[in-house]
């Protein structure tokens, strides 16, 4: 570990280029270009799109790559900082490997530079509930935390005025995992599934890049794995350091497992109840599992008194089964979050009737014929929209059971179609979930923008 200072320091004189202004590359560009580095930075927007922020890292020294040329030229720089956007199996990155350039990213540089525990959260499911349940319960133990990566905050700037007796708890999306060559101290892996193979292409990339978040871990460090995952529970047994599993459906002799609706941990100090599910304020037993993991995790820093304190409390985070409005006797809830077909079946599970459910977006590649044999069980009215319309319609009506099911499946254009069609076909009692299955690049930015988006739409109704 060196310091901020003394990396800047060794950049004085290379050539830099970061690819991407978003959220986690522009803080980062403002203190390289402060630190008198020269830097290069090019994103694919063109110069009409981001004038402000374009005219205020010009003004720091910046020279600008914009456009639908924004990856030429990457040959003839030293050090290339990565967008988590941007796969490193781009042709372009690998040809500037090939002729010597380093390539690396904001998160890597956070690892690198970071004086304290870090805590890192990945999965297919359920990081940020995880990650944001970590942060809660070390908060309330007394710890000084930092909480960020890709739930939104970069910490690069935060590493300055951090301690070694503070925590950085981290969410770590498969994008950022890819090239990363360090593991966080205490790493989780909650579930894994098929998503993003728009980008990874194949599992076997989806799963690999995934594989760093413990890949490189050292004696002392803990990897925590979801027992009830095929894929999880056989990557625990590869784990370089001490694994532990958490379990909802099997009792663990060692770990954290379900017993008597009460989460139970068993280490090698002997057994004990830790948290009883009555406590849990947050709906569906995907949020139990998230609390296992949770709980794993900062067993030996945090007394369980202030486990207990936080589930009292812990209401969600926005855009996970988010209650919107109440109207007509009709409850609108809001699950953007819900980009992939297993967090959409995590929330019909956590409703105990059947709902009229606005799904379809962007597609990532990913099937959906398990999906449609859940929507035909747990849904009366399903409102379809977005790119995958057709192909959710497809899996749905080809799921058996769907013949007799009673099921009424509709289309909309975009997602304001939807709200209109589903508020239609409510009776008072019902519940209408925005849970997509799908990310929102068709229509959004994002899928908080989508939420956003929904929630505007359900309060003007």
């Amino acid at each position: 570990m060196s310091t901020v200072t003394e990396y800047f320091e060794s950049l004085r004189g290379k050539s830099i280029a970061v690819i991407g202004m978003g959220v986690s590359n522009t803080p980062l560009i403002r203190m390289m270009l402060r630190a008198g580095v020269k830097v290069t930075v090019c994103d694919k927007a063109p110069r009409e799109r981001v004038e402000d922020l374009a005219g205020e890292l010009e003004s720091l020294g910046a020279r600008l790559q914009l456009g639908p040329d924004y990856l030429s030229r990457l040959s003839k720089f030293d050090v290339i900082f990565r967008t988590p956007g941007l796969s490193p199996n781009t042709p372009q990155i690998q040809e500037a490997l090939q002729h010597g350039s380093i390539l690396t990213s904001e998160m890597e540089l956070f690892f690198q530079l970071c004086p304290c525990r870090i805590i890192g959260v990945t999965g297919s499911d359920g990081k940020t509930t995880t990650t944001t349940l970590i942060s809660e319960f070390l908060k309330e133990a007394g710890y000084n935390v930092y909480l960020g990566g890709n739930i939104g905050r970069p910490l690069l700037p935060d590493v300055t005025g951090m301690t070694q007796e503070d925590v950085a708890v981290v969410e770590l999306s498969s994008f950022q995992l890819m090239t990363m060559g360090q593991s966080p101290n205490i790493a989780v892996f909650t579930n894994l599934s098929p998503n993003h193979l728009d980008y990874h292409h194949t599992m076997e990339e989806y799963t690999a890049a995934k594989l760093n978040i413990f890949a490189h871990q050292r004696e002392g460090d803990v990897a925590v794995f979801n027992y009830d995952n095929d894929i999880t529970r056989s990557l625990a047994k590869t784990a370089p350091a001490r694994a532990v599993l958490f379990s909802r459906k099997q009792r663990l002799e060692e770990g954290v497992y379900l017993r008597d609706q009460t989460i139970w941990l068993t280490n090698e100090m002997g057994s004990r109840e830790v948290l009883p599910l009555s406590d849990i304020r947050l709906p569906g037993v995907h949020n139990i599992e998230n609390y296992m993991a949770a709980i794993a995790a900062v067993d030996g820093l945090v007394p369980d008194k202030c486990v207990r304190a936080v589930a009292q409390r812990f209401t969600g985070v926005e855009h996970r089964i988010e209650l919107v409005r109440e109207i007509g006797g009709v409850k609108y809830y809001n699950d953007s979050i819900g980009t992939s077909p297993t967090r959409t079946m995590a929330c019909l599970d956590s409703f105990d009737q059947k709902l009229i459910l606005i799904a379809g977006g962007y597609d990532k590649g990913v099937p959906f014929a398990q999906l449609g044999e859940e929507i035909v069980k747990k849904v009366k009215v399903l409102v379809l929209n977005g790119t995958t319309a057709p192909a959710i319609r497809a899996a749905v009506e080809g799921a058996e059971g769907y013949a007799g099911s009673g099921l009424v499946v509709l289309e909309a254009p975009d997602l304001a179609g939807a709200v209109a069609a589903a508020h239609s076909a409510a009776q008072p009692g019902d519940v209408v979930v925005l849970s997509p299955a799908c990310a929102a690049f068709d229509q959004f930015k994002n899928f908080m923008e989508r939420g956003e988006a929904f929630k505007d739409m359900v309060n003007k109704l």
